[in-house]
């Protein structure tokens, strides 16, 4: 197992990841910011799917996907059609409008990447591919799960006594 310094470490590595998502980001096309880019994404890797799905895969709440949603459909890069099995639903699904953008956003993306690890060799890039395939294995669909807590420095705390009985009970919840 690695040493807490190297979890700390990459701890900080990881933290600095944003600023390798904004400069990606600021590859984009100004029509397809980086949320619509992520539901183009998520249709093509997933297929047709409700709202409710992407929201979960997104991670996000559904009335930021709901923003999102629109915007690629005001652009025709994805359909939304009712859901045979509940009306009252949508099934979202790429356009070829959208498969074009994904093309797109694909090339530009390829082209950042060229620019910014042309010193790196073959093997190199083949190495990180294996490791950050092999770290979003390690989080699997990025749902909470509970972590294990680390181990108490101190002894614990002994339990409070039973309170006393001039005191009055409730059963309210605590806010």
């Amino acid at each position: 197992m690695a040493a807490r310094r190297q979890y700390e470490e990459l701890a900080r590595q990881l933290s600095a990841i944003g600023a390798v998502k904004r400069g990606l980001g600021r590859v984009l096309p100004h029509e397809c910011p980086a949320g619509s880019a992520a539901v183009l994404t998520l249709l093509d890797r997933h297929g047709e799917m409700r709202m409710s799905r992407l929201a979960e895969l997104l991670a996000i709440d559904m009335s930021v996907t709901s923003r999102h949603v629109a915007h690629v459909a005001e652009r025709g890069w994805i359909d939304r059609s009712p859901d045979p099995a509940d009306k009252r639903s949508r099934i979202l699904r790429l356009t070829p409008a959208g498969r074009d953008m994904l093309a797109e956003l694909s090339e530009r993306y390829m082209n950042a990447l060229v620019h910014y690890l042309a010193d790196w060799s073959d093997d190199e890039v083949d190495q990180l591919n294996t490791l950050l395939g092999r770290l979003r294995t390690s989080f699997g669909d990025c749902r909470p799960v509970p972590v294990p807590a680390a181990a108490p420095a101190a002894p614990p705390i002994p339990p409070a006594p039973p309170p006393s009985p001039l005191v009055e009970q409730t059963t309210r919840t605590p806010v």
